[in-house]
């Protein structure tokens, strides 16, 4: 077989044999997603737009489609499928989280509707005015309850890279940006033809509620209100235009000038009325196509994003199928009203397993030679994307065995539940997993926890954001002209470079502090290791704690409460220099320690920071102890959970000798077994919020210890004896201030109140 790219200039250029590898996979992806809002019993919410979003007009993610019920969840660009249906799934969380009684109802055909008077349509103010226009418009002409029918849009471009490499090598004798416009419409031309196959294997909208009042926009224009298709939003009971119209897909100006004569002979208002199935977007160029969007996925009530990586992917792949394959025919009137006709059979009788169509158009094994075809293709094109290729595999066995099909997973669920029934109880199920899950980024999840709390609330607020270094977590946020440059989530312009580096020394920070009356541990700080240990009967006896004198976590520190164990004294001074070429020896200070988290003059947050711990059975060991808690999902590694695992290292072991402990030990019911001294996060202690309970003297001394080091973020650690007595000059004392403090502590902690320091760090940040 020769794959093609076929285009009025470049005619049949073969390119595949040069052209190899996964490259052919890169390109941007977007998702817009419809879900209309419902009460709890499954009745279209007339509730206006939440207020916490904000500006309908500005907003980059969140915003409403026709009607004030119908929320529009927008994503942008992103290189990757998973990570496009992440971001959306996100959304979704936000949304759903800030809803009032309601779900999102995960359905393409509508919940329960009222009157078509009694359908708000979606209102934008003074300055939507036009906006507000076009909607009134569109349910004079089409119905308000058909204008409800919703969907997902995938957005889709090639990479500039791929598109680029394809030029040089086609060779053509017209521009870049003219070649550009021949692949994206012969990519649409092809999808048109094939999108038939999307819809019988990913087809979703079965049935409705009676009160849709489904109406077929083309002759005879039946009404049924007892409808079950495959896909009743793909079908002429859908939201489609009332004439069939067939633009020119020939070049960008002939489909211009088609819009237009639909225009002037008055079948639609604008080129945004034409309802195609696939759509040119020309966004950065008026006169070029900057990508295509594919308008006819039904959303998977099955999915909560509404859409799985398995069927974009395998769309994906039959965009590039399309392109590398020969077209039969010029595309014109005849053949464009053959495939439209394909789609509505496909969508009306999918569901059948032998045959669609009075023509008995052998769907099965039609889409079965297609993706053997696509899947030679891939394989001479030498693309092995693992991913890819699994969602061809499960494309084929949705072929073979169509029953498997997540509709009729749909249709179960109706028959044993009703329609109504069914969807709610979905859409609670989705509402209680963006409960349960209200920390994480989906797709983002490699990214530091902080980092991830602190783009959900980008998305809340409208705040546009860039990912410059992933790994590094590194971000840009943009709104209303409002540049801030964040990394891990603290690290911001708000604090200059100065008061990070006193931070990130010890030494220094002690130094200032006292120098402002504050108290922090007596010390010493040695710079050599065998002088560290010879003082060893300095310290002897006195309860110490041995650190390096820059860290971060908690790591490289050791504390010996009782200090008599001169080898263990000895490791420890050895640990702390692992991580700096200056150690501090200092007194412990006794009490429980607290992380006072400051922004600019207020203490937003208290964390009691209880050290790794377990609670024996009399019947298990320490390492199984350990083993079972680490099981609670809420534990991680790398802060990318509210808590951290807790780990069996040598730093565990060490305590558990000073308790006459190993891991082996096995702790009688109801013992608390402490494997470390420090009380770190990091190191797998649990997060006790104290924010209300803590006198305001003690909170009155971490601003003032803030603006001794003259920064406006920090995460400072203070050890109280008692909470219950009032600050004195000398019972408590200042551990470190942090650079970088973690804000997921305060805002998922193990016990206690959700401090939301994401959305006060973004009040701080002007958003």
């Amino acid at each position: 077989m020769t794959y093609v790219v076929q285009t009025k200039y470049t005619m049949t250029q073969s390119i595949f044999n040069s052209l190899k590898g996964n490259i052919w996979l890169e390109g941007l992806f977007g998702l817009e997603k419809e879900n209309i809002r419902v009460d709890q019993a499954g009745n279209l919410a007339l509730t206006p737009h939440p207020k916490v979003f904000g500006n309908k007009l500005k907003h980059p993610y969140i915003t409403t489609d026709f009607s004030e019920s119908q929320i529009e969840m927008i994503t942008p660009p992103l290189p990757e499928i998973s990570e496009a249906i992440g971001f959306l799934e996100t959304i979704h969380d936000v949304v759903s989280l800030e809803l009032k009684d309601e779900y999102l109802w995960p359905q393409s055909i509508p919940p329960i509707l009222p009157s078509d008077q009694q359908i708000p349509i979606a209102e934008y103010g003074e300055d939507g005015k036009e906006a507000r226009k076009y909607r009134e418009f569109l349910a004079e002409k089409y119905g308000p309850k058909n204008l409800l029918i919703s969907g997902i849009h995938f957005n889709f471009s090639y990479s500039e890279k791929l598109l680029e490499l394809l030029y040089r090598k086609a060779n053509p004798s017209v521009s870049f940006d003219d070649f550009k416009d021949e692949v994206y419409l012969k990519t649409t031309r092809q999808i048109l033809r094939l999108r038939w196959l999307y819809i019988l294997l990913y087809g979703n909208s079965p049935m409705s509620d009676t009160s849709a009042e489904l109406q077929c926009k083309k002759a005879p224009y039946a009404i049924k209100s007892d409808l079950i298709a495959l896909s009743i939003r793909n079908s002429c009971f859908g939201y489609q235009n009332f004439d069939d119209l067939f633009p020119d897909y020939g070049s960008v100006p002939k489909y211009k000038e088609s819009l237009g004569q639909m225009i002037n002979g008055q079948k639609i208002v604008a080129s945004k009325e034409l309802y195609t199935p696939v759509r040119p977007k020309f966004i950065r160029n008026p006169d070029h196509i900057s990508y295509l969007e594919f308008r006819f996925i039904d959303i998977d009530p099955l999915t909560k994003a509404g859409v799985s990586p398995e069927a974009l992917r395998f769309l994906h792949t039959l965009a590039i199928f399309g392109l590398l394959t020969d077209e039969p025919d010029d595309f014109g009137e005849e053949a464009q009203s053959e495939v439209n006709r394909y789609h509505n059979e496909v969508a009306m009788y999918g569901l059948e397993t032998e045959k669609v169509s009075e023509n008995h158009y052998q769907v099965w094994l039609e889409g079965k030679l297609i993706i053997d075809k696509i899947r030679d293709l891939l394989r001479e094109l030498d693309i092995n994307h693992a991913e890819y290729l699994d969602s061809l595999n499960q494309a084929m066995k949705l072929i073979d065995s169509p029953k498997q099909r997540e509709v009729f997973g749909v249709l179960k669920g109706i028959e044993e539940m009703g329609y109504i029934p069914f969807h709610v109880e979905k859409a609670r199920q989705y509402l209680n997993e963006s409960i349960a899950n209200s920390y994480n980024f989906h797709g983002l999840e490699d990214m530091e926890l902080s980092t991830q709390l602190l783009l959900r609330e980008a998305i809340k607020r409208g705040v546009s954001f860039e990912l410059l270094d992933r790994k590094e977590n590194f971000v840009r946020f943009l709104k209303n002209g409002n540049t801030q440059y964040v990394k891990q989530a603290t690290k911001t312009s708000l604090d200059n470079y100065a008061s990070i580096l006193a931070m990130e020394n010890k030494l220094v920070t002690k130094k200032i502090l006292e120098e402002h009356k504050i108290r922090v541990p007596k010390g010493l700080e040695y710079t050599n290791a065998d002088v560290a240990k010879a003082d060893f009967l300095i310290h002897l006896g006195n309860p110490v704690v041995i650190k390096p004198n820059q860290t971060n976590f908690g790591l490289g520190i050791t504390i010996l409460k009782e200090n008599t164990d001169e080898q263990a004294y000895q490791r420890a001074i050895d640990i702390a220099f692992e991580f700096d070429e200056t150690i501090l020896i200092e007194e412990f200070i006794a009490g429980k320690e607290f992380r006072f988290f400051v922004i600019g003059n207020e203490v937003v947050g208290i964390l009691h920071r209880v050290p790794a711990n377990v609670t024996g059975d009399g019947i298990r060991t320490v390492s199984e102890l350990v083993e079972l808690k680490n099981q609670d999902p809420l534990r991680g590694k790398g802060y990318r959970t509210p808590l951290e695992k807790i780990q069996l290292g040598e730093a565990e072991a060490m305590f558990l000798k000073q308790q006459n402990k190993d891991f082996e030990t096995v702790p009688a019911s109801g013992e608390v077994v402490h494997l470390r001294e420090n009380s770190n996060i990091s190191t797998g202690g649990d997060s006790i919020d104290f924010t209300d309970y803590i006198p305001e003297s003690y909170k009155q001394i971490a601003v003032h210890a803030a603006k001794a080091l003259n920064v406006a973020i920090t995460g400072l650690d203070m050890m109280i004896p008692d909470v219950s007595a009032e600050a004195t000059d000398d019972n408590y004392a200042i551990i470190e201030l942090n650079f970088n403090p973690a804000i997921h502590i305060h805002c998922h902690p193990f016990q206690g109140k959700n401090r939301k320091l994401n959305e006060k760090l973004m009040d701080a940040l002007g958003y």
